[in-house]
């Protein structure tokens, strides 16, 4: 029996990470089998792309570039993680996904939503999420949270987003608010700015129901 492919998606400081952690453990109490990555990343290849788009010092990275760098990062993570995973039924916890390119280099970056997408049919051969999890902070709240994570755990070699200005944060919040008004079924939108169990709390009401 297929698995089921659950995604993250929010701008920079919005606690992916600690509610997909959250989440998998929750999972997991309940006897299922889940499966936690993340992109760019998730694979030996994938990680050495991450660094590449993460590096704050690669400030001349073209958006196209930076676009095709991502995609490539995906068509390796499908094949290596998420469908093997999927095909053993394994729950796919994934933090972003197509969604992001979407938002970050569609909204964000000003590119063509709709070569973006082509480009993502053909990484994706049409896959989608079979649940989106949106976690939603304004893009000033977000970005503080970001960047005293980074100072607090050494991660300023991982900061090339986070030291956007903050319209373009805005923009890609914006970005992802309107892919979720488009897809309300895939996509629930979910209060970051609560405290972090209450933000669970919500998560674990979506995932299970979706799991029913």
């Amino acid at each position: 029996m297929r698995g089921r492919f659950i995604t993250f998606e929010g701008i920079e400081g919005s606690g992916k990470s600690s509610q997909i952690s959250l989440l998998g453990d929750h999972l997991r109490s309940k006897h299922r089998t889940v499966t936690l990555t993340r992109e760019p990343g998730g694979t030996p290849i994938g990680d050495q792309v991450r660094k590449i788009l993460l590096d704050p010092g690669n400030k001349a990275l073209d958006p196209s570039a930076e676009l095709l760098l991502y995609a490539a990062s995906r068509a390796q993570h499908l094949k290596e993680v998420i469908r093997p995973a999927l095909e053993s039924g394994a729950i796919v916890l994934c933090d972003r996904f197509s969604d992001a390119t979407i938002a970050y280099q569609g909204y964000g970056r000003g590119l063509d939503l709709a070569m973006i997408h082509a480009l993502d049919r053909l990484v994706t051969a049409g896959m989608r999420p079979d649940l989106t999890i949106v976690l939603d902070v304004e893009a000033a709240v977000g970005l503080a949270r970001a960047r005293g994570r980074n100072n607090q755990q050494g991660l300023e070699a991982e900061a090339r987003f986070e030291n956007e200005a903050l319209a373009f944060h805005e923009r890609v919040r914006q970005g992802y608010l309107t892919l979720a008004r488009e897809a309300p079924d895939r996509m629930k939108i979910v209060d970051a700015a609560l405290p972090p169990l209450r933000v669970q709390e919500k998560i674990r009401e979506i995932v299970d129901q979706c799991l029913i």
